[in-house]
This record gives structure tokens, sequence and C-alpha cells, in this order.
């Protein structure tokens, strides 16, 4: 199922730690506190108990949205690359 994860974050240490978790999962960064794929319900659980230790006592938001198909199929993008790059 694809999923949205979206994070607000103080520690420069912590966020780079969960960034870098989110891309071990296979989630592609869409914002630099926004990440975007597709995650089995196990695997949804799995990041979010790894972020929560990594998290630890410190201040976060993490929140993880799964995206039913239909959620999928309404989304609406603006995607503007700077002058020379793909957008994507």
């Amino acid at each position: 199922m694809r999923c949205l994860l979206v994070y607000d974050i103080e520690n420069d240490s912590k966020r780079s730690k969960i960034a870098d978790a989110c891309l071990d999962y296979g989630l592609d960064r869409i914002q630099f506190s926004a990440f975007l794929g597709s995650l089995e319900a196990t695997h949804q659980e799995e990041l979010m108990l790894k972020i929560q230790k990594v998290l630890g006592k410190r201040a976060g938001n993490v929140q993880l949205f799964p995206l039913c198909e239909k959620d999928w199929e309404a989304r609406r993008v603006i995607a503007q690359a700077k002058e020379g790059e793909y957008a994507g």
C-alpha cells in the first residue's frame, strides 16, 4: 500500500537518522521532511517502531498516512524544476 510519511523533528542528528530509515525502507523523498512509497502493513509498523527508537525522548512529530488507490488517484501535483532540471 502506498504511504506518505511526514515529520517535524528539531534535532538534526535524529532527523537525519529517521530520513535514512525511510530511505532504507524504500521510500522516496518528495520534500525535505516527507517521504512516499509502498509499504506493507508489517513494514509500516516496523518503520514506525524504528523511528520511535531513534527519536527516543526527543521532541518530534512523525505521521504515516496509508493511501488507498482512490485517494492516490485523486491527488494533485505541481512539480516544477529549476531551469535545466527534470521535475519528475
